[in-house]
């Protein structure tokens, strides 16, 4: 293991319960790290509530981060307005830093708010800017399978939900494409494996064959 934080807490995404992160927790356990999910309600309590109770998980002592889709917005935004928060690294999965082309579009059926909630502020706008010296690392998926290609038109690759691009920004300390879908990457052994290379190491590793980058 490394210097850093033997405890890593997991954010879900919107519309999942923190059952969804267990066999991402599951892996990163048995690489040595000591897990906590953090459950929130994604539509009524948005990243706020996902705030609110991983500030409650720090304030029991410094831990790494990693966030699905919404739950990784959320941990930066968190980050952001509270520069305090005893946060080692953060690795997002999937997550829309630069906003959501499905989320945009989806804002066009009738009755939308009803499927983001407190959520869609930050879906649409993303979040790309974070504390200075926050080591932030993004895994990305590439296997085009989910109901968000039925609604954005995307350019380039995706993972069905969010494409690529929307996954960089340049405060991003690492990032990386694996073959999986966005829901995928919860059963990714490659995304895991990557998420704790980057956890000890503030790094992926890229000179492995069978990356896309």
């Amino acid at each position: 293991m490394s210097d850093g934080p033997t405890r890593v807490l997991l954010l879900h995404g919107i519309w999942m319960v923190g059952l969804t992160m267990r066999r991402f927790a599951r892996g990163l356990a048995e690489a040595g790290f000591e897990t906590e999910i953090i459950g929130y309600p994604s539509i009524a309590g948005g990243p706020d509530a996902a705030a609110e109770r991983l500030a409650d998980a720090l304030a029991q002592g410094p831990a790494h981060v990693v966030g699905h889709s919404l739950g990784g917005l959320s941990a930066l935004q968190a980050a952001g307005s509270t520069p305090a928060l005893p946060v080692g690294r953060i690795v997002c999965l999937g997550s829309p830093v630069c906003g959501s082309g499905a989320a945009h579009a989806l804002s066009g059926v009738p009755m939308s708010h009803l499927y983001f909630g407190r959520s869609a502020d930050i879906l649409h706008a993303g979040c790309v800017e974070w504390p200075a010296g926050l080591e932030v690392g993004m895994v990305a998926g590439c296997v085009p399978r989910g109901l968000g290609a039925l609604l954005a038109r995307f350019d380039g690759p995706h993972d069905g939900t969010v494409s690529v691009e929307e996954t960089r920004a340049p405060a991003l300390a690492d990032h990386i494409v694996v073959q999986a879908s966005h829901s995928g990457l919860l059963l990714s052994a490659d995304a895991v494996r990557q998420t704790v290379g980057f956890l000890r190491h503030g790094r992926f590793e890229h000179a492995r064959p069978g990356h896309a980058e």
